[in-house]
């Protein structure tokens, strides 16, 4: 899968409460950064998703997806990497938020996540 691809699998593991599979597509060091928290470790974040979601009962919307390679790192580091534009839609279709997120991808796994949220 390439980086786009692994975006849209993370999504859509989410929303199907695939978590087998969602567990595939991240790296064992996963880490995501959010408005609220930060949740280190793939376990913890699979954890997460299953047992303490505000709302499991919603759909992303993606509106835009963008990948690509470049210096990323403060250290000059690059590595590959997509964003995200989209929208939580609640269970009865309302929009709950919209949302860009941010993920390294690292030997073909996400490595880590920073999602922005208005």
């Amino acid at each position: 899968m390439d980086a786009a691809d692994l975006a849209r699998e993370y999504y859509r593991a989410i929303d199907e409460a695939d978590y087998d599979a969602l567990a595939t597509v991240l790296a064992p060091g996963f880490v995501h950064d959010r408005p609220d928290r930060t949740i280190e470790g793939r376990d913890a974040f699979v954890r997460f998703m299953r047992e303490e979601r505000p709302d499991p009962d919603t759909t992303h919307v993606l509106d835009a997806v963008f990948s690509g390679e470049g210096a990323d790192g403060e250290d000059g580091t690059s590595g590959e990497g997509v964003a995200v534009r989209g929208r939580l839609l609640r269970e009865d279709g309302e929009e709950w938020f919209r949302f860009v997120d941010v993920f390294a991808v690292e030997d073909g796994a996400l490595a880590g996540l920073t999602t922005y949220a208005r």
